[in-house]
C-alpha cells in the first residue's frame, strides 16, 4: 500500500504547481495524449487537479474524467475545482490503487509524475490495463525517471506496448493478452 504525503507537503506542492502550471499549461500536454470528445479519462495520481479543466474541456459534455489520488486533499481540491467551474463530468475517486471502475471502460489513463513513487507499479500497471479499452491509451510522463527507465517499466510486463512520443510525454497503447 503506498503512503500519503503529509499534508504541509501536498499544500507546497500544489503550490508549485501553480507556477509551473502559468508557465507550462497542462492543456499542451493533453494534447500530445489525443484526448477527444466523449472520452472516459482516468487522471491517476491527479494530485491537486493540474490537468483537471483542460481534460474535462477536450473530453467536453459527452466525456468524464476520473481523478484518483491516494491523498485526501488532493481529492478535495479536485472536488473544489469541479464545482467552481461547474465541471459536472468530473468523478474523484480516493484509493492507493484500485479504481473501482469497470473493465474495458476508459479510453485513456494519465499517468504523469506517479510513477516513481508507487510501492507496486505493476500491480498498478495491471489495474490500469483492466480499465482500459481495447487500443485504449495509457499516456505516460515521469520526471523522475529516464527514458528508458520509462519504457522498461511499462513495457515489461507485456500489458502495454509503445505507441508515440510526444515532446513530454510517452503513449502507449494497451496489449490484449
Amino acid at each position: 500500500m503506498d503512503e500519503t504525503m503529509s499534508d504541509f507537503h501536498f499544500k507546497l506542492m500544489s503550490f508549485g504547481f501553480k507556477f509551473r502550471d502559468f508557465f507550462k499549461p497542462r492543456k499542451n500536454i493533453l494534447e500530445q495524449a489525443g484526448i477527444k470528445p466523449g472520452f472516459h479519462v482516468l487522471d491517476y495520481g491527479c494530485g491537486p487537479g493540474s490537468y483537471l479543466t483542460a481534460a474535462a474541456e477536450l473530453v467536453g459534455k459527452s466525456g468524464k474524467i476520473y481523478a484518483l489520488d491516494i491523498h485526501p486533499l488532493a481529492i478535495q481540491k479536485v472536488n473544489t475545482i469541479a464545482a467552481k467551474k461547474r465541471l459536472s463530468n468530473v468523478v474523484t475517486i480516493n484509493s492507493d490503487c484500485k479504481t473501482w471502475l469497470p473493465d474495458n471502460s476508459i479510453d485513456l489513463v494519465l499517468l504523469y509524475d506517479t510513477f516513481h513513487s508507487l510501492s507496486d507499479p505493476n500491480r498498478v500497471l495491471e489495474e490500469l490495463h483492466r480499465i482500459l479499452k481495447t487500443g485504449g491509451i495509457l499516456s505516460f510522463s515521469d520526471h523522475h525517471m529516464n527514458e528508458n527507465e520509462i519504457l522498461h517499466a511499462v513495457i515489461n510486463g507485456g500489458l502495454f506496448k509503445f505507441f508515440e512520443e510526444g515532446k513530454e510525454i510517452y503513449n502507449f497503447i494497451k496489449e490484449d493478452q
